[in-house]
């Protein structure tokens, strides 16, 4: 792959004219997909794709298309050609783009994570081995992801990494079931093991008869993928720098009014834990780190490069929409979640979620799955669906009790044209006052 992508930089080189300039992007996986579904193997495949973007410039102008290749020098030598030919020929009929923005300093990076995952075959054994007579539904992925850059001032960048990611649901009958996941980089049967088991005894309560709940304010836990939830709407707008400029941000309050939230939260965009490269799609090197939300108060924006271009700022993403995201662990520890929950409502999942008041930063959504009604520190009973709506002000503001000292790795599980890069790694949440509606 590293050697494909350098022969094809070499070719655009000797292609292009003088008052040319060219960036090019490579994406490509090799990813082993399974289904599963009642603890069998449904379907299973291997793909292997190769995608290239190539941007013409010339002065202010600029044109961009995208091919797949074949992964044959030759072949490939054709298609990159024609599709240089075809942009060259769009560029006299385009504008001057003001916020065109391209890193002309060369700054070389080459990144490989290369773990030492067993064979897919033998982590599917330890899953349905340990599932068992389980019910279980579900998407597993492995392979590896290869990121580059490299434009025609002499640029060059690489980025491999090798992971896992397992998105699956235990069910017991109709819509009652227990959703979990395992991604990451290195596979410990024994780690899934216990969060089988763990979905084992949720769905033994699932078996118990479900309480009513009246709409209220209830103290509650929200589990680290019922938490994701919240964190990805906040994420809608709420830390790239355009936003902020144009106060169209859900989080404007923060930096116009002065609000702010639980000294509890530090959240930042950490490029060293996630899948995504250290670099942009226009040759700027990224900061290991961006601190977001600094104990409570707003600190710092996503600045994407023509962002950065617009208001004279230093580039720091690729986009203003987070793909490594943290939220810093706190104090509470796992085994002491159920008393310190004392009586109130054990969210494992939400879904449905939306901004009810934008301006307020308020959300609302659903709880999913197997969701709990705990009393004096054990879970007694599951509940039935319900309708929240809060504000971010108050759930991880001045109602945020407690973030648990463990924090989960979530993968993005999407696999829409190619799998996804993001991520999102944060402990579970203790909050008081919660707001459910209906």
């Amino acid at each position: 792959m590293k050697h494909s992508f350098t022969q094809l930089v070499d070719f655009l080189k000797q292609k292009i004219t003088t008052n040319e300039q060219f960036l090019l992007n490579l994406s490509a996986e090799e990813s082993d997909f399974v289904r599963l579904n009642h603890n069998k193997i449904r379907q299973a495949g291997h793909v292997k794709q190769i995608h290239l973007s190539l941007k013409l410039i010339q002065g202010e102008k600029h044109a961009t298309g995208n091919i797949s290749l074949m992964g044959e020098s030759e072949e490939d030598f054709v298609r990159i050609h024609r599709l240089l030919n075809h942009l060259r020929s769009q560029l006299p009929f385009l504008p001057d783009d003001p916020y065109l923005n391209f890193s002309t300093e060369i700054n070389q990076t080459e990144t490989e994570h290369s773990s030492h995952l067993p064979e897919s075959q033998q982590m599917i054994d330890d899953i349905i081995h340990t599932a068992d007579t389980l019910d279980l539904v579900g998407i597993f992925a492995s392979g590896t992801q290869y990121q580059a850059f490299a434009n025609s001032f002499g640029q060059y960048n690489w980025y491999m990494n090798n992971n896992f990611n397992f998105d699956f649901s235990c069910y017991l009958e109709k819509d009652k079931a227990v959703k979990s996941g395992y991604a990451g980089y290195q596979w410990d049967k024994a780690s899934f093991v216990q969060r089988i088991k763990n979905a084992k005894q949720q769905l033994d309560i699932l078996k118990i008869p479900e309480k009513i709940i009246q709409p209220g304010q209830y103290r509650v836990y929200l589990a680290p993928s019922a938490l994701a939830e919240i964190l990805s709407m906040m994420a809608w707008g709420g830390f790239g720098l355009k936003s902020h400029k144009t106060a169209q941000t859900p989080l404007l309050k923060m930096t116009k009014e002065n609000r702010h939230l639980s000294s509890l939260v530090t959240l930042s965009e950490n490029y060293t834990m996630g899948l995504t490269p250290p670099f942009t799609r226009q040759g700027f090197i990224k900061p290991k780190q961006v601190t977001l939300i600094k104990q409570g108060k707003y600190q710092d924006c996503l600045t994407s490069p023509r962002s950065a271009k617009e208001y004279d700022q230093i580039v720091n993403a690729d986009s203003e929409m987070p793909s490594s995201l943290e939220l810093q662990k706190g104090q509470l520890k796992q085994d002491d979640i159920l008393q310190t929950l004392e009586t109130g409502l054990y969210i494992n999942n939400l879904w449905y979620c939306n901004y009810s008041d934008r301006n307020e930063a308020r959300i609302t959504g659903m709880t999913r799955f197997a969701c709990f009604w705990v009393e004096n520190g054990e879970i007694k009973a599951p509940i039935s669906v319900m309708r929240f709506d809060d504000s971010i002000y108050s759930m991880l503001g001045n109602n945020l009790l407690a973030l648990t000292q463990q924090q989960d790795f979530i993968l993005d599980p999407d696999t829409y044209s190619q799998r996804s890069t993001a991520s999102i790694k944060l402990p579970g949440a203790l909050i008081e006052n919660f707001t459910l509606t209906l």
